[in-house]
């Protein structure tokens, strides 16, 4: 059984192999995209409505969040420090004034207040309370966990079946086995060729995340795109891709997008030293694997 949605800029395929199962798989196919619906309305930064938004526009309170929101921040903040602030959700403002602010669905062009200088310690979470405070104003930007975390929150919806998979435009987790009983062949998107691949790789019980330069580029700057390294604003153009595979998706979204930015230099043993596997394009379409892919 298999079904398609729109969400979060992009089409979310769910797929599930329910033999003798069709009225239950449709009940969990639809709490699996209800995930995503949840997910979008906490943590969308297009939309003035959403609680990340509203959460942001205060300033040194506390400020109760749900779960939806408080688990990606929260896991964003630590890829922050893992990565000495490479890799920093307070991106936000920087984005929107690279023209990286507005709906896909609505064409509304968002327009945020904030600090001149701001980074991931300017961001309280506090577990006890479940809260957020921020020391300055600020414009928090999830787009490296949001869809990895609704991936697993749907994936959880789906795990008694025998193989399912979660696709949310490329980024997906691939559960149990396929109808032929075995495991799931993902290909990865080709940089250049729209509908083509560069590669194929075999996962079961597996999430695999792509960030590339090639999905979403400034229209009045030719090497500017959505990947930006916050300590220069700049966006990195050493690789087109960086695909990583990992246990759960919002682990593979994050450090999709950080060993994008971390170049040629680190990116590969950023990889190898967090025990993931990854596969990392160059623009010229040269293929750098890690962690024994």
């Amino acid at each position: 059984m298999r079904k398609t949605k729109l969400y979060m800029d992009t089409f979310v395929d769910i797929q599930v192999v329910a033999k003798g199962a069709k009225e239950e798989a449709e009940v969990r196919i639809e709490r699996a995209f209800n995930a995503f619906y949840k997910v979008e309305q906490a943590c969308s930064r297009f939309t003035s409505s959403s609680e990340i938004m509203q959460a942001s526009r205060t300033v040194g309170t506390p400020i109760k969040i749900s779960p939806f929101l408080f688990k990606p921040l929260h896991f964003a903040i630590e890829m922050a420090r893992l990565t000495d602030g490479l890799f920093d959700p307070t991106v936000g403002k920087a984005m929107e004034q690279q023209g990286f602010n507005r709906h896909y669905l609505t064409g509304g062009l968002t327009e945020s207040p904030s600090a001149a200088s701001v980074s991931y310690q300017d961001i309280i979470l506090n577990e006890q309370t479940s809260t957020l405070t921020l020391k300055k104003p600020l414009v928090i930007d999830l787009g490296a966990v949001a869809k990895g975390f609704a991936i697993d929150l749907a994936s959880h919806e789906l795990e008694d079946f025998e193989g399912f998979v979660v696709n949310a435009g490329g980024d997906l987790y691939a559960g149990g086995l396929n109808e032929h009983g075995q495991s799931w062949k993902v290909g990865i998107q080709h940089p250049y060729q729209k509908g083509q691949v560069i590669d194929t790789i075999e996962i079961s019980n597996e999430a695999i995340c792509t960030s590339g330069s090639y999905e979403r580029r400034y229209p009045a700057k030719s090497d500017f795109h959505h990947l930006m390294n916050p300590k220069t604003n700049q966006s990195p153009n050493e690789w087109i891709s960086a695909s990583i595979i990992a246990p759960f998706a919002m682990m593979a979204d994050a450090f999709s997008t950080a060993s994008f930015l971390y170049g040629r230099d680190k990116a590969k043993g950023f990889i190898e030293e967090t025990n993931l596997k990854g596969m990392l394009v160059t623009p010229e379409l040269q293929i750098i694997r890690a962690g024994g892919i």
